[in-house]
């Protein structure tokens, strides 16, 4: 949980289903508080309940927002409230670890054969928004709040899509790829802060989002052959390493894409 005192927080960013949900769990298995951004709809709502549910099980605190996290007044809000949360502790607490694993954008290919269904402008800037860009505004401003110390751990979920294309991907891809520039350069101006910043490389997992996207079975048959261990890589997976990476020796660690795969993206 690192050496500061205090309540060590999590904030994650996509915190209901997928990574999001695997690693609020784990976290809170070592020790940390969670405080949870999602936006879900009636349906999904049980989901967010059962991981709230169980991070309370494992003696930690929990505080959600279903809030769209691209939101800037929405942004201020969540940080507004869980700032009150860490003022209850003396001494206060931090946020120790810093997810985004937003999975919101638009699946539609650059060019079609009637320009009506080809991707917009505006759904190519709202998915880099939300996928990418959206991490440094929350960074900026969890820096300039003073809610992140040195020992401060920040991790963004990539794929393999941020540099290989697949149909209908290409906004995604982008995101991807901005996401990766992104941590590289928050690693190298928070560097001097005491806070690290890496990005985290999943293999193909059963998720969500990637169901969304259109070919995912061929995508999920794939990977079960290409991976050594002839088997996707599971939430879990990411998230036991998430929890590793979030220790107080992995300080050296940063600016990084850290595959999580199994050995997947290694087999041609």
């Amino acid at each position: 949980m690192g050496t500061q005192a205090g309540e060590s927080w999590a904030l994650i960013l996509g915190a209901s289903s997928g990574f999001g949900a695997a690693v609020s769990r784990e976290l809170a298995r070592s020790g940390f508080h969670i405080a949870g951004v999602h936006l879900d709809r009636k349906g999904t709502l049980p989901n967010v309940e059962q991981v709230v549910k169980d991070i309370q099980q494992a003696g930690r605190k929990a505080q959600f927002f279903n809030v769209n996290a691209a939101d800037p007044l929405k942004r201020g809000e969540v940080l507004d409230q869980l700032q009150a949360a860490l003022k209850t502790s003396n001494p206060p607490g931090h946020v120790a670890v810093v997810l985004h694993s937003l999975a919101f954008g638009t699946l539609r290919p650059y060019i079609t054969q009637e320009a009506k269904d080809a991707l917009t402008k505006d759904q190519m800037e709202m998915t880099l928004d939300v996928m990418a860009n959206s991490l440094v505004y929350w960074a900026q401003d969890l820096f300039y709040r003073r809610m992140i110390e040195p020992g401060s751990r920040i991790f963004a979920m990539t794929s393999s899509g941020g540099r290989r294309v697949w149909p209908n991907y290409g906004a995604v891809s982008a995101a991807k790829a901005a996401l990766e520039s992104h941590i590289r350069q928050l690693a190298l101006e928070l560097a001097q802060h005491g806070i690290t910043a890496n990005t985290i490389r999943a293999g193909v997992t059963d998720t969500p989002a990637l169901r969304k996207i259109p070919g995912s079975d061929q995508m999920i048959e794939f990977a079960k052959l290409k991976n050594p261990h002839h088997r996707l890589t599971a939430p879990e997976d990411v998230a036991k390493a998430i929890a590793a990476l979030s220790n107080s020796a992995t300080q050296w660690v940063t600016g990084n894409v850290i595959g999580v795969d199994g050995g997947e993206d290694i087999v041609g």
